[in-house]
């Protein structure tokens, strides 16, 4: 087995902080309140259909409030904005990648509302199934730990490799697998590369998110797809807004009508 590692050479702090002025983002939700004006509640995504579903939510929140969408380059940026306070809350996330963050940023993140169950497969120009998968085959997955685990257990439930039993389903890393005899090489990038290592690689482990922007299909493209798993997609805060009345009107406007109709149009599955 072998892998190689590909890091993000973008400062997180100076992305963050262009993306959040280039928005205009306002103080915090609770300095809205005065007069008529509406309080904006700023709330970051990645890419689509994450950002489809916050501007849904913005038509379909409550008088009184307004939601502003800023749009960053990753996901690490996104969390990092939240926990600085330069914006109120985030859709770019499921519970165990949020988790993580925390850990290791000492952070306080929470998840406040499940929205949608994303489909994340293996994507390959070529191979329709693991038995096709020649010898050596370069697989491109994602870096942080907790997709990682998802990714290898994919690759087991489809005979790829096998990994060592007494580790947990979903928190393999590279260095639990046991048998690999196809001799896959692996190579960890940040999520919002994937897409970009899809011609160069044999299969590429991908949200169906980040497959529409390269015009795959989950029904054609792909070799195989997760089907469960504690990954629904979240709308996430700080722990000191989560019982917030601004927070109370976001929880509201993710579970509209509008959002539930964006979501399915996407190709996923509503979870509320």
């Amino acid at each position: 087995m072998t892998f190689t590692r590909r890091l993000l050479t973008v400062a997180s702090a100076a992305i963050i902080g262009l993306g959040v002025t280039a928005c205009g983002a306002s103080e915090s939700p609770e300095a809205g309140k005065s007069g008529d004006e509406p309080v904006t509640i700023r709330v970051a995504a990645v890419s689509t259909p994450m950002t489809d579903v916050v501007l849904a939510a913005a038509d379909s929140i409550e008088e009184g409030y307004e939601i502003e969408l800023v749009e960053l380059g990753d996901y690490p940026i996104v969390n990092n904005a939240i926990k600085e306070g330069e914006v109120d809350a985030s859709f770019s996330q499921h519970i165990p990648y949020m988790e993580e963050f925390n850990e290791a940023n000492n952070a306080d993140l929470v998840a406040v509302q499940p929205v949608y169950d994303a489909i994340v497969s293996f994507y390959s120009r070529e191979f329709r199934s693991w038995e096709e998968l020649p010898e050596g085959a370069k697989l491109f997955i994602p870096e942080d730990t907790s997709n990682t685990g998802r990714a290898l257990d994919l690759l087991e439930q489809g005979g790829v490799l096998k990994l060592d039993p007494k580790v947990e389903r979903f928190e393999a890393g590279l260095d639990d697998i046991v048998e690999n005899p196809k001799n896959v090489e692996f190579t960890q990038v940040g999520f919002s590369e994937l897409p970009a290592a899809y011609p160069e690689a044999d299969a590429v482990f991908m949200y169906y998110a980040f497959a529409r922007m390269i015009d795959l299909d989950p029904e054609k493209d792909t070799i195989a797809s997760e089907t469960d798993g504690p990954f629904t997609i979240q709308l996430v805060t700080r722990a000191e807004l989560e019982d917030s009345d601004e927070i109370a009107a976001l929880k509201k406007a993710f579970t509209s009508d509008k959002v539930r109709e964006v979501t399915e149009e996407s190709g996923n599955t509503p979870a509320f």
